[in-house]
């Protein structure tokens, strides 16, 4: 009997299990401040907050914490990372409980294997027939060149990603991208159905082992039509890019921008006139970009460059932005905490007085509509680069 009680407790108290998790060992100088669950914009949901699941992890309570919804629900918004006066790697942290939890097959949320099957077989999030990328430019009345029929070749390459490319609610920001690139006559071409893709909803699910096939994939493409820049309209594809397929696949020669770095490019040079936009907004850090990525600059600058736009920052902004809501495939483990967090983003934005709440990420856009729409709160998502394009037409630029 003793022995057997003894078994249970080697079984629950898993001293190898921090290692596993975390080991550089960054955990053990947790001092229990719980500061990472005063920022977590998900922590009302989770059965255990960020703080405690660390000091359950470096104590070996294995089976507590794998057994908790707590690391399925975190954003991986880096909010609690930036603000850790220990300097943990709290995110990625969460990500190697994720893939302690597939590699064990215990307590992955139903769905999420499936999601990564469809991403390993259809090459997109949606297991839409990936040779219908271009779907989104269908109703454009003018394609560009860079669209259909695409050019072969072009040093620019706009590399659309999945949601903008199958989801209707956000086709509005490839088409006004594609649109602005052509009245400034840049010469840019798409992938179609070769763009694949680019494997981070897999990285941040705990399966970035099947992200190497993707990401050579990308590279490989991108070289194949002379691809020297790189622009992106989802901040997670340019993190991809820019910060983890480095590790996969040889990037070098070849300039990542967003696409709020390239616009403030092309109105710094004056390739575009703008035109007055008289409306009050306020602007939205996406996660990918701002905290992960820290661009935050480019798109106040794009912003303060339209006439007639009043803009007001919210009272959290830029590295204290708070979490649309709609990261870290937290949709897919509960839709209703992504639309809780969301709802209480928008409501910060109504605070402002403004009429629309501006961002750069599809997904943000996404979100942020859905949570004004279930929180009811009357402010208007939108992208910046559906707000450039107004002012370009504003202004009447000739293509």
């Amino acid at each position: 009997m003793a022995e057997d009680k003894l078994d249970l407790a080697s079984e629950v108290l898993d001293r190898s299990f921090l290692e596993a998790i975390d080991p550089l060992k960054k955990l053990r100088t947790c001092i229990q401040c719980g500061t990472c669950s005063a920022t977590c914009p998900t922590a009302f949901a989770m059965d255990y907050s960020p703080r405690q699941v660390w000091r359950m992890v470096n104590l070996g309570l294995r089976d507590e914490v794998l057994n908790s919804r707590t690391y399925w629900l975190c954003t991986t918004c880096k909010s609690c990372q930036v603000r850790c006066p220990r300097g943990i790697n709290i995110m990625e942290s969460m990500i190697a409980l994720k893939e302690y939890s597939v590699e064990k097959a215990v307590n992955v949320p139903e769905g999420m294997m499936a999601f990564g099957d469809a991403i390993a077989a259809d090459y997109n999030i949606s297991g839409d027939d990936n040779k219908e990328r271009q779907i989104w430019s269908q109703n454009l009345e003018h394609k560009p060149k860079g669209v259909e029929p695409r050019r072969k070749k072009a040093e620019v390459l706009y590399f659309i990603g999945c949601v903008s490319s199958f989801y209707p609610r956000v086709y509005s920001i490839p088409q006004s991208f594609v649109q602005v690139m052509e009245k400034a006559n840049v010469e840019f071409t798409t992938l179609g159905g070769d763009e694949w893709c680019c494997g981070y909803p897999l990285h941040i699910a705990g399966m970035g082992d099947r992200m190497a096939a993707l990401a050579k994939h990308n590279v490989k493409q991108a070289r194949k039509v002379g691809a020297k820049k790189i622009v992106f309209t989802c901040p997670s594809c340019y993190y991809a890019w820019a910060h983890l397929y480095p590790e996969y696949a040889d990037i070098s020669g070849i300039q990542m921008m967003h696409a709020t770095e390239f616009l403030a490019e092309l109105l710094a040079g004056e390739k575009l006139a703008l035109g007055p936009v008289e409306e009050v907004v306020t602007y939205h850090d996406p996660c990918d970009l701002g905290r992960k990525s820290e661009i935050y600059d480019a798109p106040r600058e794009v912003l303060g460059l339209i006439p007639g736009l009043d803009f007001r920052e919210m009272a959290a902004c830029r590295e204290n932005a708070m979490c649309c809501g709609g990261g870290g495939d937290v949709e897919i483990s509960d839709r209703s905490v992504s639309y809780g967090v969301a709802g209480n983003r928008v409501a910060q934005a109504a605070a402002t007085g403004a009429s629309y709440v501006v961002s750069s990420c599809q997904q943000c856009k996404r979100t942020l509509q859905e949570g004004a729409r279930q929180n009811k709160v009357r402010v208007k998502a939108i992208d910046i680069v559906e707000l450039v394009l107004q002012s370009v037409n504003a202004a009447g630029n000739e293509r």
